[in-house]
């Protein structure tokens, strides 16, 4: 996507990307280089950059927004900071890690001399007092705080429903209404609310960075339709082409029910949704359209949310899906040690390896293991590994329902079902790290290799490091399983790249 129709160019700004790892942050970094900004992007995890179209041109440094002493170097000549990160999900003590973080980024640019703050909020209810909020429309509230008193010219936007390929929103959206013909609802289906098109999110954003000194406020962003979230489902049912839904709300479910059967039918974890289904108990509207006075909308904005649903649909058929909401680190999920860290050494490091000899050439065998996952499977004992993802579910984990981002192609950082991918070398090596719920930390590595006779080599290794003695239970219980699961993993996807053209990319369905 590319806003270069709809937004106003300036001078070229120094631009501070937050988030860049996120749905928005991923998206507005193109866009930003696209309008001539010169972009740095602050990461705690730079490699999950790596790997994007435009990372050869943005500077990506190692940080985190926690950390003072990150930020103000990351802060150096920079005239505009975007604060695009928020701790949604990670626990109880998130209010208070958004709070210091905002603190933090707000005194750290203004002792840099930094000429705008952008923050991109939550659109909060008007006449709802803030102690009655969710808290996760309560932090929002208070990050902007903070960031308009600290001193530095600061534009914050604040939305509701954003609508666009990959947005949290929308999964959740899209799955309820395409997954349940006849759902049976939680009374927040009636709440109204002011959905906004993503690319209008971008549009303005890319806007922030040329307001003059004087502008300092809070801002109401949204598109032009006001709907309830059951109008929501109807209208997504239209555009997609389903049969109308038969949608039956009722009051018993709350919002933390209602989190886990949004859990349990969407890929969106019950740690996410929570948050998300409580701020639905308030009507969020917008209250003003100011932002226009400063940045006008120019002809077919802002989108309509039919319009915003059928290019959001577009994306996802032909698989151009740039960013996605599980594109950041899933709360609870262990962060991003490697099994070669020099950490490891005494300690327990349990692995599973497999090796086979392929009647293919390395770069069919690579095919079949960068097109793992998602609707291709992965190879080896259906039903184990559904159970493990209906378990993983149950107990607030991710599931296997997150998929892949592309069909075809990874890239480091990108989720994959319960993993995540850790490392890929292309043509050679993809490590998977495991994002399920584990009394320790796990990967899954797979190797495309030829031997000293040119044979091409499927090397294949599953490690586990266990966190206690419930650790050590866990592995003794499950590795009976392995030749199986491993076992017939290796064997499969053997298989299927022996079956696979080699001239072309082939979709790849699990071998059973």
């Amino acid at each position: 996507m590319n806003t270069d129709d709809s937004a106003p160019h300036g001078p070229a700004r120094h631009c501070l990307v937050t988030g860049a790892t996120g749905y928005i942050g991923g998206r507005l970094v193109p866009e930003l280089l696209s309008a001539g900004h010169r972009v740095r992007c602050l990461a705690r995890s730079p490699g999950k950059l790596r790997d994007h179209p435009w990372a050869g041109e943005a500077e990506v440094v190692r940080g985190d927004v926690t950390d003072a002493a990150s930020v103000a170097e990351a802060m150096r000549d920079i005239d505009v900071a975007y604060y695009l990160v928020h701790a949604l999900g990670t626990g109880t003590s998130f209010e208070a890690t958004d709070r210091e973080a905002a603190r933090i980024f707000g005194e750290q640019a203004r002792a840099a001399g930094v000429r705008r703050i952008v923050y991109l909020g939550g659109l909060t209810p008007a006449d709802v007092p803030e102690h009655e909020l969710s808290p996760h429309l309560r932090s929002r509230a208070e990050v902007g705080r903070i960031l308009l008193d600290s001193g530095v010219p600061t534009v914050v936007l604040r939305a509701a429903v954003i609508i666009g390929s990959g947005s949290v929103s929308f999964e959740m959206l899209r799955y309820l209404t395409e997954r349940l013909p006849v759902m049976v609802t939680p009374s927040w289906v009636h709440t109204r609310i002011q959905p906004i098109a993503v690319r209008d999110v971008l549009r303005l954003l890319l806007g922030g960075a040329e307001l003059p000194d004087e502008v300092s406020r809070a801002f109401d962003i949204g598109g032009p339709d006001v709907l309830t979230y059951r109008e929501m489902m109807v209208r997504y049912a239209a555009v997609a082409g389903l049969p109308r839904r038969v949608i039956l709300p009722v009051p018993v479910l709350s919002p933390g029910l209602s989190s886990h059967w949004v859990g349990l039918v969407t890929p969106v974890p019950a740690s996410i949704a929570r948050p998300l289904t409580e701020s639905l108990r308030h009507e969020v509207v917008c209250h003003e359209h100011d932002i226009t006075r400063h940045l006008p909308d120019p002809p077919g904005h802002p989108i309509a949310f039919d319009d915003a649903v059928r290019l959001a649909l577009q994306r996802v058929r032909e698989a151009r899906v740039t960013t996605r909401w599980s594109s950041a680190s899933v709360p609870g999920a262990p962060s991003d040690p490697l099994p070669t860290d020099p950490d490891w050494a005494g300690g327990s490091l349990y692995t599973d390896s497999r090796e086979l000899v392929v009647a293919a050439p390395p770069e069919a065998l690579w095919r079949v293991i960068e097109g793992i996952g998602g609707e291709n499977g992965w190879y080896s004992f259906p039903l184990a590994w559904a159970v493990r993802g209906w378990l993983d579910r149950l107990v607030g984990g991710v599931g296997l329902r997150r998929g892949r981002r592309d069909a075809a192609h990874l890239r480091v950082g990108d989720s994959l079902d319960f993993w995540r991918v850790e490392e890929i070398e292309p043509g050679r090596l993809l490590r998977l790290r495991a994002e399920m719920r584990l009394p320790g930390l796990g990967w899954l590595e797979m190797r495309a290799d030829t031997d000293e006779n040119g044979r091409t080599l499927y090397h294949q290794r599953a490690l586990f490091h266990p966190h206690g003695l419930l650790g050590h239970a866990y592995w003794r219980s499950v590795s009976p399983f392995h030749a199986a699961v491993f076992g017939g993993m290796a064997r499969n996807i053997a298989k299927a790249a022996g079956k696979a053209p080699v001239t072309r990319r082939r979709e790849n369905a699990p071998v059973r």
